[in-house]
Order: structure tokens, then sequence, then C-alpha cells
């Protein structure tokens, strides 16, 4: 444990980037938005962009909102987990 902690100390650790992308299909997925998303701007006129930069930037913020709730959350019920293991006694007593 205490180098997992140290490597989140020194930022070696960074489960924000590690977890990103890291399946084929994600990777794939990415690639199609990233496509539909330039095909999309092609198709826009200045107006159009600039209210789907907005969009674009609202929805940024909001994932990354979520991603950090969500990490929050997991982390908190490994631990919680980890509580339970420890707190019994691998065999009931009778």
């Amino acid at each position: 444990m205490k180098g997992t902690l140290e490597d989140l100390w020194h930022g070696n650790v960074s489960p924000q980037t590690d977890s990103r992308n890291n399946t084929p299909e994600m990777k794939q997925l990415m690639e199609y938005m990233a496509r539909h998303h330039d095909d999309l701007l092609k198709s826009m006129n200045e107006e159009q962009k600039d209210i789907f930069e907005r969009f674009d930037d609202c929805w940024s913020e909001y994932a990354s909102l979520a991603e950090e709730a969500i990490f929050v959350y997991a982390f908190r019920l490994g631990a919680q987990m980890m509580l339970d293991v420890l707190s019994k006694p691998a065999c009931p007593q009778d």
C-alpha cells in the first residue's frame, strides 16, 4: 500500500488519464466521435459553431464532474469493502 500511495503522491498514478481509452471499443468510439464532431463543424455557420462550442465546453465540464463523482464513490465503496473484510472474522464462531 505504501508504494501505491507514494506513486499517487508523486503523480505516477493518474486515474483520470490511465483509465480513458483503455479498450479497443472505447478507442474506436472516440475515433467515431472525433470524425462526427469534425463533420458537424464543417456543416455549421459561425453562430452555430459558437453555440456548439459552448455546449461542448459544458458537456466536457459535466463529464469531468461525473467522472470525479464516480471515482470518489468507487474509492469509498472499495474502502468500505476492505473495512468489512478486515473487521469480520474469516470463520464465523459458532
